[in-house]
């Protein structure tokens, strides 16, 4: 959710118009999609600290994996937003629609179904990234399969499991999505007739 947000604010940004905003945007993507996520975690666990925020490891977790999604999903939705024809947003122009309604009504309908597919794969990438968060003792999946692990003494048995229980989420999520998109294409091809 987190992602989601920052993400569609950072592409509308680095579509606009203020430079300054444009260029903040720019860096805050470039520097997210090149910095490792296990290094954004560290850096908003121990900053939050720092700062004299005391949250707990999972909130400062989810702030980490929010913030690297949305520049993920930032260039998820700018490149669906750049596949729609220039020639769309000209015809809502000159149809006497502002440029906020032309991007409503007429971009952004057509940028969602290219930007779907993608958007679900970012999902479904959050979500095995999230075994990261283990390094800062949040007490998800794999941080619990290392506490069954260490009791049993049985390394690979947990990891079996754990493996599984992350792809019922990932295929499950990954169907769901397809749903969304089939239903998505007929709604949007039963307009066009």
């Amino acid at each position: 959710m987190i992602g989601t947000m920052l993400g569609t604010v950072l592409a509308l940004l680095r579509r606009g118009k203020v430079k300054i905003l444009k260029w903040l945007s720019v860096i805050y993507i470039e520097y997210t999609r090149g910095t490792p996520l296990l290094v954004q975690v560290f850096i908003v666990f121990f900053g939050t600290q720092v700062i004299g925020l005391h949250v707990s490891a999972f909130v400062s977790s989810a702030l980490a994996m929010g913030l690297n999604s949305g520049a993920y999903v930032a260039e998820i939705i700018r490149g669906g937003l750049n596949s729609v024809d220039s020639g769309q947003n000209e015809a809502a122009r000159s149809l006497g629609l502002n440029s906020a309604l032309a991007m409503r009504h007429v971009v952004l309908p057509q940028a969602f179904k290219n930007i779907l597919p993608a958007l679900g794969n970012e999902f479904i990438a959050v979500i095995k990234e999230s075994s990261i968060v283990s390094v800062v003792g949040v007490g998800e999946l794999m941080f619990q399969t290392g506490v069954i692990q260490g009791a049993s003494f049985k390394p690979f048995i947990p990891l079996v499991f754990a493996s599984l229980i992350y792809f019922v989420l990932t295929f499950g999520l990954s169907r769901i999505l397809s749903l969304v998109e089939k239903r998505y294409n007929l709604s949007s091809q039963s307009n066009i007739i």
